[in-house]
């Protein structure tokens, strides 16, 4: 359990959703004290008011720099990382020629430690504190993610990828062994510390009826776990579902039919919806994640943010490394702006970081723990340097103390350079390697 220690510097998060409630919304400090005692916070507040009651304790002085929740990834692979920016093909020949190669190495629990070891320390170097993320196919991998994320003291949403067809032989699991690893793997570590499970069909065309079936019948028995697969990312995707689920309206009927959707149940990617299975997100409080790097890298598609929205439909936002191009929220925050410009749609930076904070936590329905810096919310906090490069300092020269345009010079320059610490549960993160 980490010791008190207090931060100062300009504090900065969300009371509301800024697309609603607009400027209201907003909550910052100037000059802010953030006290941090045992992995919660404990007080915030001006420094003139917070300073005199703090005595001898230690003090990490951020002074011009934003102190803000930690970053929330919603959608992300950790067996992944050596096949970041691998070239030259689209979602189905990817994980054909990089991904489930790479992915089998994690057979081996020394190899799944170090990936985990390395995955954390990126994330953490990136300011992301949450993330919700897909295992391989073997438990034991999970397990050693797990081990890893429950040292650390992250609060972690992880998952074993469950496949049992149309994938090779090497990282095809059953109906029957993977319904018994999950539920050894959330009897070992769902609600143990900060960890979460979440159980996780790698997509429709990898999972016979008996398998999605499985899923149905933890969830079920588990209700308070959650659900991430894929949802209708590329063309020849949805082609090959339709093939093999020819009694299904469309991709996002057979989740539906299985039983799958719901408020804890998160859809990478939802681009290429009809207008079914946008009323069936809503209806059911499925969640749409967005992401965006990938999309573009993979050329996947464009993400339809303003359609959804308005069906009702709620959103989240997530790097998906290693089909997305980076570690950093606020590089994907920038590529989101991207995507939706070509949409002719518009992201604002108020609205961006919103959903990397307190947005993403209530996708996650946990609101009330993380992605804001409310007293007795978990002590996840990244602080911010808007200078941390020559060309960001010299950007933020004409910038002229407009919040709002500090916060797109992140979101459009920033990235790892960009966070200058990570607290996780009060602690500062630092690299293990």
């Amino acid at each position: 359990m980490s010791s008190p220690r207090a931060l100062r510097g300009r504090l900065l998060d969300f009371t509301d959703d800024p697309a609603k409630a607009g400027a209201s919304a907003l909550r910052y400090i100037e000059d802010g004290i953030l006290v941090m005692d045992g992995g919660r916070i404990t007080a915030r507040g001006p420094a003139s008011g917070i300073l005199p009651t703090l005595g001898d304790m230690p003090i990490d002085d951020h002074s011009g720099r934003l102190i803000l929740p930690g970053f929330i990834d919603l959608h992300i692979h950790f067996p992944q990382s050596r096949v970041i920016a691998a070239f030259g093909t689209q979602l189905m020949d990817w994980l054909e020629r990089y991904t489930f190669p790479e992915e089998s190495r994690l057979a081996d629990p020394a190899i799944a430690r170090a990936m985990a070891a390395f995955f954390l320390d990126e994330l953490l170097a990136n300011g992301t504190t949450t993330a919700v993320v897909y295992g391989t196919v073997h438990a034991g991998a999970t397990d050693e993610f797990f081990a890893e994320s429950a040292a650390r003291d992250t609060r972690m949403i992880a998952g074993k990828s469950m496949m049992d067809r149309n994938a090779p032989d090497f990282l095809r699991d059953t109906a029957q062994s993977s319904y018994e690893e999950v539920k050894g793997l959330i009897g070992r570590w769902h609600g143990r510390g900060r960890q979460h499970y979440v159980v996780t069909p790698r997509f429709a065309i990898t999972s016979t009826d008996e398998q999605l079936e499985a899923c149905a019948t933890l969830l079920r028995e588990h209700p308070d776990v959650y659900l991430q697969t894929h949802l209708s990312e590329n063309d020849r995707e949805i082609a090959f579902v339709r093939e093999i689920y020819p009694w299904a309206a469309n991709y996002a009927d057979v989740y539906r039919r299985f039983g799958l959707m719901g408020p804890r149940s998160l859809f990478g990617h939802s681009i290429h919806l009809d207008d079914s299975e946008v009323a069936m997100l809503a209806d059911s409080g499925s969640a749409a994640i967005f992401c965006p790097t990938s999309n573009t890298f993979l050329g996947s598609g464009l993400f339809d943010r303003d359609r959804l929205a308005a069906g009702g439909v709620r959103i989240g936002l997530a790097t998906d490394v290693g089909g997305g191009t980076s570690y950093s929220m606020l590089a994907t925050a920038g590529e989101a702006y991207k995507v939706l410009q070509l949409r002719r749609q518009t992201l604002r930076p108020l609205d961006a970081f919103h959903m990397m904070t307190r947005g993403n936590a209530e996708v996650l329905g946990l609101g009330d723990r993380i992605g804001t810096l409310d007293v007795g919310s978990d002590a996840d906090v990244v602080v911010l340097d808007a200078g941390a490069t020559p060309a960001m300092a010299h950007r933020m020269t004409a910038v002229d103390g407009d919040l709002e345009q500090e916060l797109f010079v992140q979101m459009i320059m920033g990235d790892d350079r960009s966070v200058a610490a990570t607290y996780v549960a009060g602690a500062r993160a630092v690299r293990r390697r």
